[in-house]
């Protein structure tokens, strides 16, 4: 075991990653040895960086766009949740071979859990925006938990594919089939990029969602989306996607670090305020 474990995330671009904030504060506020850095590396050049990865001495990390489905064919080991989503996002080495897991699915729903606690108790209809590869995560999360999903997209071949490759519980409808599956929806999930800062808005008109609806959007820059401001000003619960973030890293830093780090409120703050002020 190394006296001082190496970490990383990478990613093309890789600026922007809080990651290393993250992972930062629970190093510092646990008192644990380690380093987690985030590396540039271009898709022709990821091959040669995953196969020195023991060489440099990394004991694992983040695998970020645009890599993350290419990753896959230099893992030795995938988890289930990797396979069922079709991505890696966490790497680590176990008995010497490289796994790759998916921890996606993992962190949306402990957000939920954390953000609206009992939420899928009665189960339902998760009407799900959007079909692409965070929409996978989602859709494996959702359907782990036992609810039956709707996915909505613009592109209805996207919804099609993404509906076959999860089941009968999973269907796919047209943009135009919004209005009357709100009316039936237990919690509403945006996964588009629409609604992030420098997109265009997402917008849906609310009024047919049932009081007890649950509404949540992965998007976390802004903190609080026009989608999560319309549902709170109308008294649903809301969940932002900050917390998907903080909560997905809970696993790989146990990996490589061997404790079990907690998403608190004093992270929470933290990296809160980096989104606020903008920084990368």
């Amino acid at each position: 075991m190394l006296d001082t474990p190496r970490a990383f995330v990478v990613g093309h671009p890789i600026a922007h990653s809080r990651s290393p904030l993250l992972h930062g504060f629970w190093l510092k506020s646990l008192g644990l040895p380690g380093c987690y850095e985030k590396i540039d590396v271009a898709p022709d050049a990821l091959d040669g960086f995953i196969a020195g990865l023991r060489a440099a001495g990394f004991v694992g990390g983040n695998v970020t766009v645009p890599h993350k489905t290419a990753v896959m064919a230099q893992v030795q080991r995938l988890d289930e949740a990797a396979r069922a989503i079709g991505a890696v996002n966490t790497l680590w080495f176990e008995d010497g071979r490289l796994c790759g897991g998916n921890t996606d699915a993992f962190g949306f729903l402990a957000n939920l859990d954390a953000g609206a606690p009992g939420w899928d108790a009665a189960g339902g209809l998760a009407l799900v925006l959007g079909a692409g590869g965070a929409s996978r995560a989602v859709v494996h999360g959702l359907t782990e938990r036992g609810m039956t999903v709707a996915i909505v997209n613009r592109t209805r071949t996207a919804a099609d594919a993404l509906a076959h490759r999860f089941g009968a519980t999973v269907r796919a409808a047209d943009w135009a089939d919004l209005t009357d599956l709100l009316v039936g929806a237990d919690l509403l999930v945006n996964t588009t990029s629409l609604g992030m800062a420098g997109q265009p808005p997402l917008t849906v008109d609310l009024t047919p969602l049932k009081a007890a609806a649950v509404v949540t959007d992965i998007v976390y820059v802004p903190l609080e989306t026009d989608l999560l401001r319309a549902a709170r000003a109308r008294g649903h619960r809301v969940v932002d996607g900050l917390g998907m973030l903080l909560h997905q890293a809970v696993p790989g830093f146990e990996r490589w670090f061997g404790v079990r780090p907690v998403v608190t409120g004093e992270l929470r703050a933290a990296i809160e305020a980096n989104v606020r002020a903008g920084a990368a």
